[in-house]
């Protein structure tokens, strides 16, 4: 093992973002520590990432369970020997006003989208305080920054990612560790796709429509947030701590 190789656990890793920051270490020299709850998903980002050896180590489990939170980071640390950065991309959108939404909506949203994050990264700070420093990203929403409608639950989360991210920036910085957030709007992913067609839009049409509603012409494609997502963790930038980057192509959440 190349324990000079530097470590990321990335959450949410099977998807659509999450497999673009994936390839977008794997290129950069690291090691990925992919948590997904989706197996298949896992091994098909592994089948994609190993072909010139070992690059991923796929660790499947339930965000919504404290414990493989915490293992998560463990096993980076166990496999690899070390953990430089700790990616939180993981999430799901929920829609609906609050009378649309149930009591296991909003459970759910929190817990996924929130508390799994407070967990990760609690166990994450604790060895990088004690190991030289990182950094971390957590992937918020332009949703959360400027609530739109009908989606309480969602942007409510997202609201405190945003600031639980800012906060723990200041907090560890000292530590040597940096924390930001990404704020995207939409992305051209399979999960904004799904959302279309559960809606009964055909999603072609609909994206072809979004593109229409942003300044750059286009929505973000994963790999536009996998771009900011590297940045924040890499040297480049170094002096950036604490605050949140809105990738939106200047497009206002409404």
């Amino acid at each position: 093992m190349e324990i000079e190789k530097k470590t990321v656990a990335i959450t949410g890793a099977a998807g659509g973002i999450g497999r673009a920051i994936s390839r977008q270490f794997i290129a950069n020299g690291f090691r990925v520590i992919a948590g997904d709850a989706d197996q298949d998903g896992l091994d098909s980002l592994a089948l994609e990432l190993n072909g010139s050896g070992q690059n991923v180590w796929g660790k499947p489990g339930d965000l919504r369970n404290k414990a493989y939170c915490e293992e998560l980071v463990d096993y980076s640390i166990q496999t690899t020997g070390r953990l430089d950065v700790l990616i939180n991309n993981a999430g799901i959108i929920t829609r609906g006003n609050i009378l649309e939404t149930t009591d296991e909506d909003w459970e759910r949203t929190f817990d996924i989208n929130l508390k799994a994050i407070f967990y990760t990264c609690r166990r994450a700070v604790g060895h990088m305080k004690d190991n030289g420093g990182g950094a971390i990203v957590n992937i918020a929403s332009c949703w959360g920054l400027y609530p739109g409608p009908g989606h309480a639950a969602y942007c409510t989360s997202k609201a405190a990612v945003a600031a639980f991210s800012k906060c723990l920036g200041r907090d560890h910085a000292g530590d040597g560790i940096r924390i930001n957030a990404v704020c995207p709007n939409e992305v051209n992913t399979p999960m904004l796709r799904t959302g279309f067609i559960q809606r009964g839009f055909n999603p072609d049409t609909a994206i072809a429509e979004l593109n229409k509603s942003v300044p750059l012409g286009r929505i973000a494609e994963p790999e536009d947030i996998a771009d900011a997502v590297y940045f924040l963790s890499s040297d480049a930038a170094r002096y950036i701590a604490g605050t949140t980057i809105e990738v939106n192509g200047a497009k206002p959440v409404y």
